[in-house]
């Protein structure tokens, strides 16, 4: 390593560790409220997130004004800033005080404690604390397994791998991930997994409909349903007014034996779907979320920043030959 990145990655972890001990001494609405001021800040000088998630918005609200687009991609920077400040202060979270922060809402109490007993694969999308929504499950008894991406500062890395593993999660790197996860979900674990994490086309991947158009997104998840039958329960933060969250536990989905990956990852999305048209803002709009242009759909329905791939084309083939047979 060059003398040069050992100095950035000290001054990076040095200024990390400095926000995190700030937002460690305030209160919660302060630390609210300098993570609003640092979205503001990340909005305006963010150019290219910025003109993606004005991309992104105006062609899944065409009924929304410019004015409109530029507040819901204003409000997803502050909504994500809430969030990366509530990860920098997750272990201020305990057993005794987390209810304190989050309200839980359960559609199927039964399952969740049954759950506990047999293990689970627990889905959500990039929607506002998908940090907590997963440490919350941990003080509830379901210590997950989740596969976290390693920053190119390992420093950096640690930090994070001990915040989220606050509550009795584990967080394994993503090189043989499968199979870790399927050992830890055999012997009675937990998984989390982000379904719409956009990835290249590849075997690990799939596309399913997002918000009507196509889009890449991983199928680990759904593999991991077909070799194990455990069950797949969704859940999703809801961001309160108040500073908390309610944290919203849905019922387990169900899978004829002969689901493809496709229909399974299709599912999965289609629980939070609606949540979102409903509250954008909490989504990750600043993301890439369609890299890829299917030859048989007009670009005019996609970012500009969408582009074609064969490989992407071969799966969405390989998706419509298993939906015809």
């Amino acid at each position: 390593m060059s003398f040069a990145k050992k100095v950035r990655f000290r001054l990076e972890y040095f200024g990390l560790w400095m926000l995190t001990t700030s937002v460690h001494r305030m209160p919660f609405k302060g630390a609210h409220a300098l993570g609003k001021m640092l979205a503001d800040l990340a909005y305006h000088f963010d150019k290219r997130g910025r003109e993606t998630a004005h991309q992104n918005l105006a062609v899944t609200f065409t009924d929304k004004s410019p004015d409109e687009i530029e507040q819901i991609a204003r409000d997803s920077y502050r909504n994500f800033t809430r969030t990366v400040i509530d990860q920098l202060r997750s272990r201020k979270l305990t057993q005794e005080n987390y209810l304190d922060h989050v309200t839980l809402v359960m559609e199927d109490e039964e399952a969740m404690v049954n759950a506990q007993e047999t293990g689970a694969i627990w889905v959500t999308p990039h929607y506002s604390n998908f940090e907590w929504i997963a440490l919350i499950m941990g003080f509830r008894g379901c210590k997950f397994t989740v596969i976290a991406q390693d920053f190119k500062n390992p420093s950096l890395t640690e930090l994070y791998k001990k915040n989220r593993e606050v509550s009795g999660h584990t967080v394994i790197p993503q090189k043989n991930a499968l199979i870790k996860l399927l050992r830890a979900l055999k012997s009675g674990g937990h998984a989390a997994f982000l379904t719409d994490l956009t990835i290249p086309p590849s075997k690990a991947a799939t596309v399913i409909e997002c918000f009507g158009r196509k889009t890449c997104v991983t199928a680990i998840h759904a593999d991991l349903l077909k070799r194990t039958k455990l069950p797949v329960i969704p859940g999703i933060a809801i961001p309160l007014a108040d500073g908390r969250y309610e944290m919203r536990g849905y019922r387990p989905l169900t899978f004829d034996e002969d689901a493809t990956p496709q229909e399974i990852a299709q599912a999965c999305w289609d629980v939070f779907e609606p949540t979102i048209r409903e509250n954008p803002a909490p989504w990750l709009w600043m993301y890439k979320h369609w890299r890829y242009l299917p030859d048989a759909e007009s670009s005019d329905n996609f970012p500009a920043y969408a582009h074609a791939s064969v490989k992407f084309e071969e799966i969405v083939a390989k998706n419509t030959s298993s939906t015809s047979t």
